[in-house]
């Protein structure tokens, strides 16, 4: 090396150790209070009462959000069973039908374990926007990653696949997840509110079986499946605990918050939808209806890039708030949530958790204890 050259090497060499040397140093710290938009949830509640006070509040503002004053008077069920099978020798699988409307009759899977030996509990797995959505949890179509009812018998649950009421037998002559039919029947419904009191209704199928313990039902879903859990959840306190994988954004700081309010194909809520044009977001946001679950157990599975990363880096600051609500009604320990990068899927870690989480709420601690090596 030329003596210009390492002169020139060691003055550099020398400004970085100066550099390091004079880095400010690191202190320690109590830890920054966060605030964000979704604070708003438990403003002006200072204690438990104050929260039951404005959860009830709130869980009318939800049920006029799904407008639940025009649903239906609930029909007797008239349970029918089309077929039945063993599977693997662990479960039966059926294909039934109930009523869901006076003349209108919802079809679901249904699998029940062999050889159980006392009331099982039950969930109700709910499937994405897909047309044979009931087939594929079942494990009959498409990704097995989705067949929760095949999943889930295996591990000793009693499961309730239904079809959402725009797919499979009742796809509209338009085509699956069409909405136009519905709201001509139900002009003053809405789409989320029809499916929500459906998936309430197959807990009362649940219910009406001999095998199921009543008190122990859950509920999970990816998707279209998993806000309908939370959907489900929220509007009905016989859920015990309940997972939602990759449920849909929320309302706030959502650049396509109108696709909740669509003038075509599936729509959600089409009564919100002059407001949503005019900047107005509904008086109810997602963190609200969470916290309805509350203290029912319930979890989460989400990923940063599951579409706009901005509107899920919310997520976060979103489900942290409803912690505050699980911790103001003494139950942290029934909320949870987890956070991935693998998209919109059901990777086989979310779905580990999501199991998991359904044995630890709906088995007994036997099924979950661990135990230590004697030798």
């Amino acid at each position: 090396m030329t003596k210009p050259l390492l002169l020139a090497f060691c003055l550099i060499l020398t400004t970085a150790t100066l550099t390091v040397a004079q880095a400010p140093p690191r202190k320690t710290s109590a830890p920054p209070v966060i605030t964000s938009s979704w604070d708003d949830l438990l403003a002006g509640i200072e204690n438990q009462a104050d929260w039951h006070a404005h959860r009830k509040i709130l869980k009318q503002r939800y049920l006029d959000l799904l407008r639940d004053q025009h649903k239906p008077e609930k029909p007797a069920l008239d349970l029918r069973i089309h077929e039945s099978v063993v599977v693997d020798g662990r479960y039966t699988r059926q294909l039934i039908s109930y009523n869901v409307e006076a003349d209108e009759r919802a079809h679901a899977y249904l699998g029940i374990p062999l050889n159980l030996k006392a009331k099982a509990p039950a969930v109700v797995a709910l499937h994405g926007t897909y047309q044979f959505g009931k087939k594929r949890a079942a494990g009959l179509i498409d990704n097995p990653d989705k067949a929760y009812l095949d999943h889930l018998c295996r591990r000793g649950y009693i499961v309730i696949a239904p079809e959402h009421f725009v797919s499979g037998h009742r796809t509209p002559s338009e085509g699956s997840y069409e909405t136009a039919q519905f709201y001509k029947q139900h002009p003053e419904w809405t789409a989320v509110g029809k499916f929500t009191y459906e998936h309430s209704i197959a807990i009362d199928v649940l219910q009406s079986l001999e095998q199921v313990d009543g008190n122990q039902i859950g509920a999970l879903g990816h998707s279209l499946g998993g806000h309908g859990t939370i959907f489900l959840a929220a509007y009905d306190d016989r859920i015990k605990v309940s997972a939602c994988n990759c449920g849909a954004s929320f309302f706030r700081h959502n650049e396509g918050v109108i696709n909740w309010a669509r003038d075509r194909w599936y729509i959600y809520f089409k009564h919100i939808r002059p407001g949503i044009i005019e900047g107005k977001l509904p008086p109810i946001d997602f963190h609200e209806i969470i916290a309805l679950v509350a203290p029912r157990a319930f979890m989460d599975v989400s990923a940063l890039n599951d579409g706009d990363g901005g509107t899920q880096r919310q997520r976060l600051l979103m489900l942290m708030r409803v912690m505050d609500v699980y911790e103001l009604e003494k139950a942290p320990q029934n909320f949870g949530f987890y956070v991935h990068g693998r998209g919109h899927s059901v990777a086989h870690e979310s779905r580990q958790l999501m199991y998991g989480w359904l044995d630890a709420h709906l088995k007994p601690p036997s099924a979950t204890a661990t135990t230590r090596v004697e030798k």
